[in-house]
């Protein structure tokens, strides 16, 4: 397969992990009524290590220690962002938490500015401003009194993500494996949940966490949300850069807010639709800026 068919075969994977997470955001809001959301965390990604354990079970012969070490990294980053993520959508709207949640996308490059001293190009800082502006006019147009703790944890979520990829893409252009790296991060995702759920959220809730309507919550967002979309990411960063990756991620948001619409019926007003679009916004000059402003010659 040549390189082009893989870019074009990454991308749109990546397209189709936005659209699963997308939906995500209606299952979690609606799971949330019954099962806390550390318990939700470890649940759902005890079921993604179990069955993708048995099914990459051959990729066992690459442990090592320095996959332990990225996976044990990279998986924190994911537990705690699923975390923040979590919790924040309890506090706030389904379509709200999908919206800010990309807020990883404006995070990357300056993220990567500070970790990596890769200065980014102008345009970010632009992008930056107008997503904050966006941020702004979608809490305020809610009739939300400013930010409330939710969209807070959200927006901590989305610099969460954002480390996450940016190490993530690391890893594997340095030669990992990215499903046996997406394994072990699910397996310390979920060690991480079952570990600290019991001083957040109580006891286990066993008379709720195993009626019909949660099992097959937890399936949708262990098996497709975190195994196959977490792994159509972690193979496409391999394939694709991570500035441009998070674009193709970023329709997450679009569809979250389109499925919590036709879904759980939230009301949007014009005010948190032109927040939703200067991110949206935001989100596509801080991938594309490159395009519209190719570096001139004494640039450097």
């Amino acid at each position: 397969m040549n390189s082009k068919i893989t870019s074009i075969a990454a991308s749109t994977g990546l397209l189709l992990a936005a659209t699963i997470w997308g939906f995500s955001f209606v299952i979690v809001k609606d799971s949330l009524d019954y099962i806390g959301a550390m318990y939700m965390v470890a649940y759902r990604y005890t079921i993604a290590a179990f069955v993708m354990s048995l099914i990459f079970i051959k990729k066992w012969k690459l442990i090592s220690w320095e996959y332990i070490r990225h996976g044990a990294l990279t998986g924190l980053f994911l537990f705690l962002a699923y975390v923040t993520q979590t919790i924040g959508c309890d506090y706030t709207t389904a379509g709200k938490n999908a919206f800010l949640t990309t807020f990883y996308v404006i995070m990357i490059p300056l993220l990567t500015w500070l970790l990596f001293k890769k200065r980014p190009r102008f345009y970010v800082f632009i992008a930056a401003v107008m997503s904050l502006t966006g941020i702004g006019l979608l809490a305020l147009g809610s009739g939300d009194k400013g930010l409330n703790i939710g969209d807070l944890l959200t927006l901590i979520c989305g610099v969460l993500f954002a480390l996450h990829i940016i190490y993530t893409e690391k890893y594997n252009r340095a030669g990992g494996d990215p499903l046996f790296l997406t394994l072990l991060q699910f397996i310390f995702c979920a060690l991480a949940g079952w570990l600290t759920a019991p001083f957040f959220d109580g006891a286990f809730p066993t008379t709720t966490a195993f009626t019909g309507r949660v099992v097959v919550s937890m399936l949708y967002l262990g098996l497709l949300s975190s195994m196959v979309g977490f792994s159509l990411q972690n193979i496409g960063l391999k394939y694709v850069q991570s500035s441009i990756a998070s674009l193709f991620l970023s329709f997450e948001s679009v569809f979250g807010i389109l499925f919590s619409t036709l879904i759980l019926h939230e009301v949007f007003t014009l005010k948190m639709f032109a927040g939703c679009t200067l991110i949206f916004l935001a989100v596509i000059l801080a991938e594309n800026g490159w395009r519209l402003f190719p570096r001139g010659r004494c640039e450097p």
